[in-house]
């Protein structure tokens, strides 16, 4: 949170002329279950009466392929329920809305925008993944309450998602960026040389 602060003190000292945030899907909402630094900072940049775009990325798809959810390994484990879809969004189309936003100021100043590229559910995101690299890669479902136990602050987050907490509109979204992935397209021109890469340093 003072990092953020003192980033954002810095940009108006300096009479920056568009600040551009990256924060957190349904920042706001996820504030009202804990403690949550990304709304803190929000909260502060409205303060200082910065020209502002906010932008609120959901899961990252490239974060999804990794190790914490256990699919170097062969399996996609997560304490997300298997009914709810989960909108995804890859790094490089955050970076895409942040070029927009500098691009075209008098449209994004001022806006707080929830990103996201794709919307798929547990099962769905483990079939893709699947049918992508070629390996059988099933979900399996951490019970919540298993997961309250050994991290609370986590499962608060997951009991967010769960609830949808996420709320970006995919459709205006695309068509404000084109290019905008969804997580078939991203396994094909990144995630697959990333889940690659992983499981070989995973055997070894």
């Amino acid at each position: 949170v003072r990092q953020g602060k003192n980033v954002a003190e810095v940009a108006k000292d300096a009479s920056v002329q568009h600040f551009v945030y990256a924060s957190t899907g349904g920042a706001q909402g996820q504030s009202r279950l804990r403690p949550f630094s990304k709304w803190e900072v929000e909260q502060y940049i409205q303060t200082l009466d910065l020209p502002v775009t906010i932008l609120r990325p959901t899961a990252f798809m490239d974060y999804i392929i990794g190790p914490t959810f256990g699919v170097p390994g062969g399996t996609f484990t997560t304490a997300f329920n298997p009914d709810v879809a989960v909108q995804l969004i890859a790094v490089d189309d955050i970076g895409a809305f942040a070029t927009l936003a500098f691009d075209h100021p008098d449209s994004y100043v001022g806006k707080t925008i929830e990103i996201a590229g794709d919307a798929l559910t547990p099962p769905q995101i483990a079939a893709e993944i699947s049918r992508t690299t070629g390996r059988f890669i099933p979900y399996v479902q951490i019970p919540i309450e298993t997961l309250r136990q050994h991290n609370a602050d986590a499962a608060l987050a997951y009991d967010f998602v769960n609830k949808g907490g996420y709320q970006a509109d995919i459709p205006v979204l695309r068509k404000l960026h084109p290019g905008l992935m969804d997580f078939a397209t991203w396994l094909e021109k990144e995630g697959k040389a990333k889940f690659e890469a992983l499981v070989y340093i995973h055997r070894n």
